[in-house]
């Protein structure tokens, strides 16, 4: 059930407990008042209109508004109330869901679809959400209504409700069936909506590629086919409960005619006043609405449940890339690097890409990465600021292995910039910015400058010009630019640059390389080169082949004793570069 899935999420509603006293009272009180409704109606019936007292009849009729009245005011209070508290749940655990996705590491996301996490973070917090905002008001409802009608019944005429809990008892039996059967179509239900999540993602994000190639057709169809499916399991829930929910109503009707022939024949026989009779039949009114909300708030509990389970399979994930229990902070850095008979696959694969490879970065120096496609360049970048951990071996700063600093430390002395640069749908200012300190605007306008990016001056707004999702509202070339001023803004003493001019043109290249020739004088660089003119930036070269190095040294040399160097270069840079 869904009020077991959510023992995991109750401390979420311990910040709002007073708001939750605040609902329980009003839930009971309104409840009390509802429950008094009856007993006031037969005492009417029995004494004013019996007795043809007319002014004891307004009497009891204005008490009977008031109790209204109070109901309705308890009903709002309860209401108000439950959403607040239920609304402040579903922030803080979209918050610490988010929090929790950023704490996983890399390999985490490479293997989720960008769309299953999309629905688990909206769609199936807001579900649970709805369940302790509503289903679970409902199910408290409904559970202290026949608890407390099935007692006044009782006091009224116990045999009337022993025959009304007679016909209650298959409640439990369909309630069985249903759960059985609803729950698997809840689960693919809202698997099937992170599918179409993904593939809308995905559209939004390829849409140049999908209209470039023609195929929106193709697309087109494969959402249709996805919406089909979503609609097909949405008409089995709908068959599942309409048939619980026609079964749950037909058994008040069935109880209300049997109590209409006993509770009649008792009051024929003087062993039940018209007054008790008509109270009798109000209880069996009041118990409809219970029984109908009965089946929504079933189905509420199980699509919970799934929910449950779909954010639990996230947060059951732990952050494999994480500060170790004694890690320590790195308050200033030389940028020394050191990989030490470093290994590492990928997870689920068997597959070694580097292994035993050692590679020494003295302070101040810049080394450049070449080698085949394949080769473990990459890779080897994304280990150093621990996007991945090696699998053996050791990544050290300053002679400290990087598992031992603190991440946020970590990170804070690397700027990284991608081959593949990602901007965020933000402004260019906080593209930039990213949350790294730096000192003055003087050291934001010395990083656009290093990265050729004063365009940004020329844009509608300057830096506050919104870029767009992933930047597309500027060119490669620029959003390359951004990214590159991004990692050198705040001078960290390491940067390690993935093919950081693939998108530029050879002008803006060669007026880049000039720069960062500046930037990289005495800061530590790791250069993973795919353009040979990069290699002008770089001290020493380090060849790499089969995941390990081959060789090592400076670019001219290598060029003269490495046949494998000299043929992972196109002829038109050997001569600029030699």
């Amino acid at each position: 059930m869904g009020l077991l899935a959510l023992r995991r999420y109750v401390p979420y509603m311990r910040p709002y407990v007073f708001l939750v006293v605040v609902f329980g009272v009003s839930q009971l009180g309104g409840l009390a008042a509802a429950a008094s409704i009856p007993k006031v109606i037969q005492s009417i019936i029995d004494g004013p209109i019996t007795h043809g007292d007319l002014g004891q009849l307004v009497e009891m009729s204005g008490l009977l508004l008031a109790i209204g009245a109070l109901e309705f005011v308890l009903i709002v209070m309860r209401r108000h109330f439950a959403g607040v508290a239920s609304l402040g749940m579903e922030t803080d655990l979209r918050n610490d869901f988010y929090a929790h996705l950023q704490s996983l590491q890399v390999s985490f996301h490479d293997n989720w679809q960008s769309g299953q996490l999309l629905s688990r973070a909206i769609a199936d917090i807001s579900t649970i959400r709805r369940f302790v905002g509503f289903g679970l008001i409902w199910f408290g409802q409904i559970f202290v209504t026949f608890a407390v009608v099935l007692v006044l019944m009782l006091l009224l005429d116990w045999q009337l409700a022993l025959v009304v809990v007679f016909f209650m008892l298959p409640i439990a039996v369909f309630s069985t069936i249903f759960h059985t059967r609803y729950k698997v179509i809840a689960r693919r239900l809202q698997d099937m909506t992170g599918d179409l999540t993904t593939t809308i993602e995905e559209m939004a994000t390829g849409v140049r590629i999908i209209k470039a190639f023609g195929r929106t057709p193709l697309m087109q169809r494969r959402f249709e086919q996805q919406a089909r499916q979503i609609q097909e399991t949405s008409l089995e829930g709908i068959k599942a409960r309409a048939n619980l929910w026609t079964a749950i109503n037909f058994l008040p009707n069935l109880s209300l005619v049997a109590v209409l022939l006993l509770g009649g024949l008792n009051v024929v026989q003087g062993r039940l006043t018209i007054g008790g009779l008509v109270a009798f039949m109000t209880y069996i009114f009041m118990l409809t609405w219970p029984m109908d909300a009965l089946g929504w708030v079933l189905s509420m509990s199980e699509e919970c449940q799934t929910a449950s389970q779909r954010l639990n399979e996230v947060f059951d994930s732990r952050p494999e890339i994480s500060d170790r229990p004694r890690a320590r902070s790195l308050d200033r850095s030389t940028g020394r690097l050191e990989f030490r008979a470093v290994g590492f696959k990928y997870p689920r694969s068997d597959e070694w890409v580097l292994r035993d490879f050692n590679l020494v970065v003295e302070p101040g120096e810049t080394v450049g990465l070449v080698g085949r496609t394949g080769s473990g360049k990459t890779t080897l970048a994304y280990l150093v600021p621990r996007l991945y951990d090696v699998t053996e071996g050791h990544v050290l700063l300053d002679g400290v292995d990087v598992r031992d600093i603190l991440l946020r430390s970590l990170r804070s002395h690397i700027g990284f910039a991608f081959e593949d640069p990602i901007l965020f749908s933000a402004s260019v200012h906080e593209n930039l910015v990213m949350g790294r300190p730096f000192d003055s605007d003087q050291e934001l306008k010395r990083a656009i400058e290093v990265a050729q990016a004063g365009f940004v001056w020329d844009l509608p707004w300057g830096l506050e010009t919104r870029v767009g999702e992933q930047g597309y509202t500027l060119s490669g070339g620029q959003r390359q630019r951004l990214a590159l001023a991004r990692a050198v803004l705040g001078s960290p003493p390491v940067l390690v640059l993935d093919d950081p001019l693939s998108s530029v043109d050879v002008h803006t290249e060669a007026m880049i390389e000039e720069s960062l020739a500046r930037v990289l004088d005495g800061v530590t660089g790791l250069l993973v080169v795919h353009r040979p003119s990069t290699l002008a930036l770089a001290d020493r070269v380090a060849l790499i082949d089969g995941g390990t190095i081959v060789d090592v040294g400076a670019h001219a040399d290598l060029m003269r004793t490495n046949s494998l160097y000299r043929a992972l270069l196109s002829q038109e840079y050997d001569e600029a570069l030699a």
